[in-house]
């Protein structure tokens, strides 16, 4: 930790800094990166103590979720949300937001923080926490994208596990149906995890989840990093049981569904490709270079096929409008199968840069392919913006963000921001928010 603030306070004044990362879950292309400077973090990325009578965990900001759990499980515990995909870094779901089938009881990642460690813009290095003078730090981190500091270490809540999750897939005809069902079962008190996929407007399916000692007397337990992929099994196997730790890891093998763009769900090319590149960072890095030269947009130009659109967004919608934003995002984008993730949060208090409700329902809905391009070439992201507008929802920053500035502040609530970021980066070393999810810092 000494070593990093060390170095970056030798970086002078006017030059851009970034974290060096081995992976990324961004999806931000094209961003500028001559003369940034990428601090080395390879020293920060270990679970420094887990204190099993405590159930808390003092972690770096940069360790990823996959050695987190693999440090946890041991001890019976689990952090009270784990994102899906591995390379998630503890530092990144809580600066950038997170979210899993427990978010309808444990809120955000963000929710479970007791303390954290910030290195500051200024380079200063910092210990926040919800009721110190660094309390106006702490409340404005979450959804700060590292433009109000690094977080070097992490104090988090745990919970214990049981060494199963028993799942039962309930199928509902339509979205109204589906959406009662959330409500229903996130109420339910043996609901461990709740999440849902929806593969049509006529095809959905809500999945419940409960840890269990043992599975069920005669049922297998399942494995879904061979040749069965996972979201396919929800319309064969009404009941299922994973160990915690593949149930935790359940979605990472096919990048939910994505992993399809490469082929790999073909049996022939599945058995081919090797198990340990059957992970969500392998395939984000083969959309990076396909983005980075234009190659699959190439393709289809000479082919005479029209360019297509990456839609790649995260919002979450107030439940009850949920089988609204269906019904638009069928007709308008058409992108299938689509994720969602009840959430709320965990309790009083409210969050300054991603304002929700308190004991407010919300769904999260996670869509991620491309779609071809008729008009403009922003038209589907625009529209999903718009549309998460009209029915009170907020929009997740990792990806494409097309708001104009004015509206960008007053969605993310631009005073409270600037009252932070005069504090911490009185000198503006770091670029603001809007500037580095929506102007290409």
């Amino acid at each position: 930790m000494a070593g990093l603030v060390k170095a970056y306070r030798e970086v002078p004044a006017g030059t851009r800094v970034r974290l060096g990362k081995r992976t990324s879950n961004l999806f931000r292309f094209g961003a500028p990166t001559e003369g940034v400077v990428h601090l080395d973090t390879t020293g920060l990325s270990g679970v420094i103590e887990v204190d099993r009578e405590a159930r808390t965990a003092d972690v770096q900001g940069m360790c990823t979720y996959e050695d987190l759990v693999a440090a946890t499980l041991p001890h019976g515990l689990m952090p009270l949300v784990v994102p899906q995909l591995k390379t998630i870094t503890l530092g990144g779901a809580v600066t950038g937001l997170g979210i899993e089938s427990t978010s309808f009881k444990n809120g955000l990642p963000h929710e479970s923080v007791l303390e954290m460690d910030v290195l500051t813009p200024a380079g200063e290095l910092v210990t926040a926490t919800a009721d110190n003078a660094a309390a106006d730090l702490f409340a404005a981190f979450a959804n700060s994208y590292g433009t109000l500091g690094y977080a070097l270490r992490i104090r988090i809540e745990l919970q214990p596990v049981r060494p199963y999750v028993r799942l039962t897939h309930h199928r509902y005809a339509t979205a109204e149906q589906a959406t009662e069902a959330l409500r229903h079962h996130t109420t339910e008190p043996t609901a461990d995890f709740v999440d849902a996929t929806v593969f049509s407007a006529r095809e959905h399916y809500v999945s419940v989840g409960e840890f269990v000692d043992t599975p069920l007397p005669g049922a297998r337990v399942s494995d879904y990093t061979g040749m069965e992929v996972f979201y396919r099994s929800l319309r064969t196997r009404p009941v299922d049981h994973l160990s915690v730790h593949d149930y935790l890891w359940r979605w990472d093998t096919d990048w939910f569904w994505c992993s399809r763009a490469f082929g790999v769900q073909i049996p022939a090319v599945r058995r081919l490709w090797p198990k340990r590149y059957r992970r969500s960072d392998v395939y984000r890095r083969l959309v990076a270079l396909d983005q980075r030269y234009q190659a699959s947009n190439t393709v289809r130009r000479r082919l005479g096929r029209p360019e297509e659109e990456m839609v790649i967004q995260d919002v979450e919608i107030p439940t009850g409008r949920i089988p609204e934003f269906l019904a638009e995002f069928h007709f308008h984008v058409g992108i299938a199968p689509v994720w969602l993730c009840p959430l709320q949060l965990r309790g009083d208090r409210t969050w300054p840069l991603y304002p929700m409700e308190p004991h407010t329902p919300y769904v999260n809905v996670g869509f991620w392919s491309s779609v071809p391009i008729t008009g403009d070439r922003w038209e589907h992201n625009r529209f999903v913006e718009d549309l998460v507008a009209r029915l009170d929802g907020h929009k997740s920053l990792y990806s494409t963000v097309h708001y104009g500035e004015a509206e960008f502040w007053e969605r993310y609530n631009g005073p409270a921001y600037r009252a932070v970021k005069e504090r911490y980066d009185p000198e503006g070393r770091v670029p603001d928010l809007y500037e580095k999810v929506g102007g290409g810092a």
